[in-house]
């Protein structure tokens, strides 16, 4: 065989050859491997807030050195985004531009430096158009549209929701309390930033590797803009470095990545810069809200009406479904009878905003738990004790027809009351030191999946070999959550063998049944359910197999330390793997599938998808916390934080969760902010890790954490969320605390030093010592849908239609968008 002629020696990410082969001593060459040498991707992203598109020029950017290609809007025409209702995004944009940051071009070229000069000779011309910079902005500012379908002018979403008589509640009360309250947006911080990288098989097929949170939804993204089957794309969710809800929407980059992969016939890769992540954003909505409460004088609500304006940028993301989170869980912790909902949100010409940790709910919670701290002042009562008298019962309707199953939140408060000296410190620390209490909810997952159709949430296969060993299969992903741990423990707890002897494999859409991604909260529940079935099929098979070898009946038989045995005569048995050679040779190959649909909710009103879950789990928190008068500055030494997690099926990484969940929660107390600067357009004030301010060790504050294990019959083994309800109360009960230890009012998230001395300072000059919004702008909510409360007969639906439904008239469709 004649010698080969020397060729280019060829790298990959995972491979880089510069000589021989270590294995066989032989130099590879470019078709050794199926891989050709990967290309970097660059966007280039606008440099206005709001402008048309007049033209793009390429023509330099494409005749540039290592430069393969360039895509510019015009290439992948079709929009996308994660709701049905809200498909108003591009890859690149093909006319308009929206928001500082958004990509208009992208370049594909053999290094990174030669596709971010590229970028930056591509030429565009614009047509600079009117900014929006706030809700009352797009209040005021019907026209030019940001988009073309919002309900009314530049409003994306308005809801209008009345449970019982609000009005006559509020008549019935002894003391109305009404504040205003703001939650300035923030976003994820991640320490991994985004990256993706797509290669063309060679039987034509796409495979993008990505860091996202939900490669199902990418995957469907992926097939609608390429125009590809289905069954030819592949995406394969690569373990996240923080998630935090900042990836759960399909991305521009990942989209592009995948577009020029099968343009160039080679791997292509971006990784965002840290200011590009800033960009992507979908982090806090920023929103204005409107509490008033009717009390009686033993602090029981008799009403509640919430108001929220939410700024969510400019693109729809999960909007639509914040807005509604905005007014959904604030029944699950209060006895609420009668209770009133108006929100709505706004595009605004900056970075959208979406579903970051807690999604939708902290700003609210912030709202409410401040509030019944105010209402308790007002009728000189504990705010703990008041609280503890009036809490949702366990397996109950809500105002809201929101089905809640176990109820930890009571064993909750008397926990942090005691661990924390509560009855000792509350309002008898010296001046500038104060304790705070705040309470919490979240969902174990959304009642409803994102495209409404009747699948499983959450699937799982399972393969036993004859070795012992069983492989996991689902689609679920980890983004340091520790789903991965959580599955391979289902599985092995019902099998009887250890975590370790499970090998799992997740994110994986050609290899994976669905899981519908790391969102709500919804993994251990949804996917470990999924789990448990399958692992209990399993169980059968093994079970039967080992009975009918043992001639014992098959109710005796236990699985157990890696052992099959007969639980009247333990000795009696064989070895896991034993069993699994037993039942393959009975059952042939051995696998078994198991998958999770939530339990309907008794709701049908327009809006009612948004809230029900198969499980709440709930959290009570105590901040202390040192202000100094002459700066206002303030530090929290310690958080005293009880979760109800129905049963920690992993107890280390469920502490993980609470206490990275009160990491997170201090920064947005304290200090972090997605602030803008409108001197020249609507510019992020600082989009880099330098100028955003999170807490470092320094700012850390001691956590002491307590699990209140309360089980719940909807979750494997009893099990309930953990990652994203122990954030909520922390703002809330830090903003308290400063409350007990100065005397002011900060009713605005952050409570950062100059809010807390503008509040002193107007204390000391005998006027209310706050700090806050004065109100909201005038707003119309659209038309009220009103339901009637399961205890005045109501049955879920809209009294309308109800009322349409008795008069024979039909077409009714349950639930709401």
């Amino acid at each position: 065989m004649a010698p080969r002629k020397p060729g280019k020696v060829v790298g990959t990410a995972y491979l880089k050859v510069d000589g021989p082969d270590k294995v066989t001593g032989r130099t590879l060459f470019a078709d050794d491997l199926a891989l050709p040498r990967m290309l970097w991707c660059k966007l280039l992203r606008s440099p206005h807030a709001h402008a048309r598109i007049l033209a793009i020029d390429t023509a330099a950017a494409a005749a540039m050195p290592g430069v393969k290609a360039v895509l510019t809007g015009r290439d992948l025409p079709t929009p996308f985004g994660i709701l049905p209702v809200s498909q108003d995004e591009h890859a690149l944009c093909p006319d308009r531009v929206r928001f500082i940051g958004d990509p208009v071009a992208a370049v594909a070229a053999e290094t990174e430096e030669q596709a971010l000069e590229a970028a930056h000779a591509i030429r565009v011309d614009y047509e600079r158009l009117p900014e929006i910079d706030s809700v009352q902005s797009a209040l005021r500012t019907p026209e030019p549209l940001i988009h073309d379908y919002g309900d009314a002018g530049n409003v994306h979403k308005r809801i209008h929701l009345e449970f019982g008589d609000t009005e006559k509640g509020f008549a019935e009360a002894d003391e109305i309390v009404e504040q205003n309250y703001f939650f300035e947006g923030n976003t994820h911080l991640p320490l991994e930033q985004h990256a993706s990288l797509a290669v063309k098989t060679p039987d034509g097929k796409l495979c993008i590797w990505s860091s996202t949170q939900t490669p199902h939804y990418l995957h469907r993204a992926l097939t609608k803009v390429l125009g590809m089957p289905a069954a030819h794309v592949r995406v394969v969710a690569c373990p996240n470095g923080g998630g935090f809800g900042g990836k759960s929407d399909p991305f521009n980059h990942e989209i592009v990545v995948a577009k020029l992969a099968l343009l160039t016939g080679r791997p292509v890769k971006i990784g965002l810069t840290r200011e590009e992540v800033f960009y992507c954003h979908r982090g806090r909505h920023p929103t204005l809200m409107s509490v008033k409460a009717g009390v009686r004088r033993d602090g029981a609500l008799t009403a509640l009406h919430f108001r929220t304006q939410l700024d969510g940028g400019a693109y729809g993301s999960y909007g639509v479904a914040s807005t509604y989170y905005t007014g959904a869980l604030q029944t699950v912790t209060y006895r609420v009878p009668r209770y009133r909902f108006e929100g709505l949100r706004a595009f605004t010409n900056k970075p959208p905003c979406g579903p970051k940790r807690g999604h939708g709910t902290p700003q609210p919670r912030f709202a409410l738990e401040v509030h019944m701290d105010r209402i308790a002042e007002r009728l000189g009562l504990d705010p703990l004790e008041m609280r503890l008298r009036h809490l949702q019962p366990a397996n109950s309707l809500t105002a809201n027809f929101l089905q809640v199953g176990s109820m930890g939140l009571g064993k909750c408060l008397e926990e942090v009351r005691e661990r924390s000296g509560w009855r000792e410190k509350h309002g008898k620390l010296p001046r500038g030191r104060g304790v705070g209490l705040a309470c919490s909810s979240y969902i174990s997952g959304a009642g409803l999946p994102i495209y409404w159709n009747a699948l499983p949430h959450s699937g799982v296969q399972l393969r036993l070999d004859r070795s012992g060993g069983v492989t996991a299969f689902c689609g679920a992903t980890d983004i340091g959550q520790g789903s991965d741990t959580v599955l391979a423990g289902c599985v092995a707890d019902v099998l009887g063998i250890d975590p370790l002897d499970v090998r799992v494999v997740t994110g994986d859409t050609d290899l994976t049944p669905v899981d519908l991604g790391s969102y709500s909260s919804r993994v251990t529940l949804m996917m470990g359910n999924a789990a448990v079935e399958a692992a209990e099929r399993a169980r059968a098979l093994v079970a039967g197999a080992v009975a009918e070898k043992l001639g014992v009946p098959a109710e005796r038989i236990a699985l157990e330390d890696r052992r099959v045995f007969d639980l009247e005569d333990p000795a009696k048995g064989m070895t896991f793997q034993e069993a699994c050679i037993a039942a393959e040779a009975k059952h042939g190959t051995l696998g078994t599938v198991g998958s999770y649909t939530p339990p309907r909710s008794p709701a049908r009103f327009r809006g009612a998808g948004v809230g029900p879950s198969p499980a709440y789990s709930y959290q009570a928190c105590v901040a202390e916390v040192e202000v100094d008068p002459e700066t206002g500055e303030v530090k929290v030494p310690r958080i005293w934080i009880a979760h109800d997690v129905g049963r920690a099926i992993n107890r280390t990484t469920t502490i993980g969760q609470v206490e990275g969940g009160v990491y997170m929660g201090l920064g947005e107390a304290l200090m972090e902010e997605m602030a803008y600067r409108g001197n020249r357009g609507v510019v992020h004030k600082f989009p880099s890790m330098l100028e955003y301010k999170s807490p470092t060790t320094r700012e850390m504050c001691e956590v002491e954490t307590i699990l209140v294990e309360d089980p719940d019959p909807n979750g494997p083994f009893g099990g309930k969320e953990a990652g994203q309800g122990p954030l909520l109360p922390v703002m809330p009960a830090v903003a308290n605390a400063v409350f007990d230890a100065v005397g002011v009012r900060v009713d605005e998230i952050p409570v950062s030093a100059p809010k807390v001395l503008k509040a002193l300072q107007r204390l000391a000059a005998g006027q209310e010592g706050r700090y806050g919004p004065a109100g909201l702008p005038a707003a119309d909510y659209g038309e009220v849908t009103r339901v009637l409360p399961p205890w005045e007969g109501g049955d879920g639906r809209d009294m309308k239609k109800q009322e349409v439904g008795a008069g024979g008239v039909r077409g009714h469709i349950p639930g709401g968008k």
